[in-house]
């Protein structure tokens, strides 16, 4: 095998996303660009997407790291209109660009139409919710658009088979669609649910060994993801589901794994999602060789009748989704907060398609059961490419200014800070108290000099918060806790420079040299975490 290419693919993704964190442009645009403009640079090998590697191994860590990073509470708290665009809004783009598609091309059986149909319903919100968090978006629309992102794949991908499986040829009924889509939602969840108190229970079992708790953190995601396909249910739900209880219960585990889990999923997430975003890209060579007997004009048409259906099937399906509830229950509109017509505006035009589209549309098979081409598969290719290409690049790159224009109530940082100073000064009291208690007793005996350092911390701790509502240094612009970090952190440095020089004397060994800079690692982190 030769991973000279793999190793391209990576090193390059991973180059361009670095430079992206120095650009206005997001990562995910500038990654496509690339892509697109690599395809033709004379030596780089054929990229083609396999679904068998994109499904299996690369969706299940993506999906993963993005529900551990969600909240169970808040997506609980916004069932309804997650629910709405993850199951409804996806067969609902799946049947009218399906049906749109077979209006527009000539000769294209509306059981092929309904396939890409089904492969360009669900959006890839990594783009658009990595968009929200950058400009401050309110957390009801992020966490929306993020739990949108978790679930609409396995709809997708259940749509898919179903209309797939009357495409080839296979006898298949609305009541074998309903049982489908019935199987791999349940069966999924069920999947999940059986196996997310087991891997807890495993993991909290492991405390004692953060290198075998984060082993097998990387292989949570993969076990679930391959228990449920194994019996026909959807992976990605019983992935999704693992996912949210574990991030949920995370606080129960050692921090040593915290600390080593959270670095270890970012650059798994970071290298994954730069090298798919690149993939796209990468694709357009081997789209185009295989469009065969369309003309290049007919299929600019076709691409273009099926983007502009995809971006108006989203926002007819997003406002009456959003107002037609509130306007039926009395329920809905006591509990939910009022919005305006800027936030379905936001939503409905965060849209963009990734890479599972893609992914789903390479395993079309090249021939029905009898034996005939599968009808227009190349071109099902293109549309899907073209779709994919133009969501991130026209959507992606008007999402902010129109998030700008619009003016939508940003987050509030000042209310934020002010509720997270007072949950910790409630948790500092907590503490002073059981310190107090366990002080008491004669087994804790302390000097003196450490008691009050431990109490120096929960104050320190306590402080930090209100300080940085407080006023700003008018020379450097930092509140005073952000000097006291910044000094603390410099004195490090220079601890560290000291250790470093007693190594190369000889004076210490590298053994040790490495423990006493663990420990001034995880003061620097913990002054880091609590800046960020």
């Amino acid at each position: 095998m030769d991973v000279m290419p793999l190793l391209l693919l990576v090193a390059g993704s991973a180059a361009v996303a670095g430079l992206a964190r120095r650009s206005p442009v997001p990562a995910p645009l500038l990654l496509v660009t690339a892509g697109l403009a690599a395809s033709y640079i004379p030596g780089i090998p054929d990229y083609t997407l396999d679904p068998h590697i994109v499904l299996p191994l690369l969706l299940p860590p993506l999906l993963h790291t993005a529900a551990l990073d969600s909240s169970y509470l808040d997506l609980r708290a916004n069932l309804r209109p997650v629910a709405l665009l993850s199951f409804g809004y996806v067969l609902f783009a799946t049947l009218v660009v399906g049906y749109a598609a077979y209006l527009v091309i000539p000769d294209l059986p509306l059981t092929a139409a309904l396939v890409l149909g089904a492969v360009v319903a669900p959006p890839d919100a990594v783009a658009a919710t990595a968009i929200a968090r950058r400009l401050g978006l309110p957390s009801r629309i992020t966490t929306i658009l993020q739990g949108e992102s978790l679930v609409n794949d396995a709809t997708a991908i259940t749509a898919y088979k179903v209309a797939l499986a009357a495409a080839v040829g296979v006898a298949a009924t609305w009541a074998d669609g309903i049982k489908e889509f019935a199987v791999a939602s349940l069966g999924g969840i069920g999947i999940g649910v059986v196996l997310m108190v087991p891997l807890h229970w495993l993991r909290l079992r492991l405390r004692d060994s953060a290198l075998l708790e984060n082993t097998l953190s990387l292989l949570i995601p993969f076990t679930a993801y391959a228990a449920a396909e194994q019996v026909g249910a959807s992976g990605v739900l019983a992935v999704v589901v693992v996912g949210l209880y574990l991030g949920h219960r995370s606080w129960q585990v050692d921090f040593e794994t915290r600390l080593q889990e959270d670095a270890v999923w970012k650059v798994v997430s970071f290298v994954l999602e730069s090298a798919v975003f690149a993939l796209i890209g990468l694709q357009l060579r081997v789209v185009l060789r295989g469009l065969g007997e369309f003309s290049a004009a007919q299929a600019l048409w076709y691409a273009a009748v099926v983007f502009a259906v995809v971006v108006v099937a989203r926002f007819v399906w997003v406002f009456p989704a959003t107002y037609l509830p509130r306007a039926l229950s009395a329920r809905i509109r006591a509990r939910e907060p009022d919005t305006n017509w800027t936030a379905p505006v936001v939503v409905g035009w965060a849209g963009m398609r990734g890479v599972v589209s893609l992914a789903i549309a390479f395993s079309i098979p090249a021939t029905v059961q009898a034996g005939g081409p599968f009808p227009a598969r190349n071109l099902v290719l293109f549309l899907t490419f073209t779709t994919v290409i133009a969501t991130l690049v026209v959507q992606g790159l008007t999402l902010p200014p129109l998030i700008r224009a619009l003016k939508l109530p940003g987050r509030d940082a000042r209310a934020e800070t002010l509720a997270e100073a007072q949950a910790q000064s409630e948790a500092s009291r907590a503490a002073e108290a059981l310190l107090d208690e366990l002080l008491e007793d004669r087994r804790n005996a302390l000097p003196g000099p450490l008691s009050d350092r431990l109490r120096t911390v929960l104050e320190r701790r306590r402080n930090a918060v209100w300080e940085r509502l407080g006023t700003v240094n008018e020379e450097t612009g930092e509140s005073a806790d952000e000097t006291y970090r910044r000094l603390a952190r410099e004195m490090i440095d220079a601890e560290r420079r000291v250790f470093v020089e007693l190594r190369d004397a000889r004076r210490i060994d590298d053994e040790m040299l490495r423990t006493l800079l663990r420990r001034l690692d995880l003061e620097e982190a913990a002054a880091y975490r609590e800046r960020a």
